[in-house]
């Protein structure tokens, strides 16, 4: 059923924010650091353990699917929201917090493309790769 992918969501989002209080307290920082992030990736992870063991049928998938493309409109309107200018008068950690992991992102998305393989004519027929 769908709402058993809402439900996850519910879980995967109430256990994403409580790690970002208790990182943003482990740091020293008021606000919660990277909670939607956290909640993104426990999703991300359930949504494919679920999967390969064969928990999910194609309405829950839909369900985790739906919710899962409607979490940038959520991250842009969550980050909106906050307030830059305390978070960079808060200290250098704060910032480092923001920095590092766009950085890190940054630097990762070529490894990931090229670890990646191009899909060959035999699998799906559509795509042929240049030589």
């Amino acid at each position: 059923m769908i709402i058993y992918g809402v439900a996850i969501l519910a879980f995967c989002y109430v256990m994403g924010q409580l790690a970002g209080e208790l990182l943003g307290q482990l740091i020293g920082v008021d606000a919660n650091v990277g909670g939607v992030g956290f909640a993104m990736l426990l999703l991300i992870l359930f949504n494919d353990w679920f999967t390969q063991k064969g928990y999910t049928d194609r309405l829950t998938e839909g369900g985790i699917q739906f919710w899962s493309q409607m979490y940038i409109p959520i991250v842009v309107a969550m980050s909106a929201t906050q307030n830059v200018k305390v978070a960079v008068s808060s200290g250098l950690i704060a910032v480092l917090a923001g920095v590092v992991p766009v950085l890190l992102c940054g630097a990762v998305i070529p490894l990931l493309a090229k670890l990646t393989t191009p899909k060959t004519t035999e699998q799906h027929g559509a795509y042929r790769p240049v030589s």
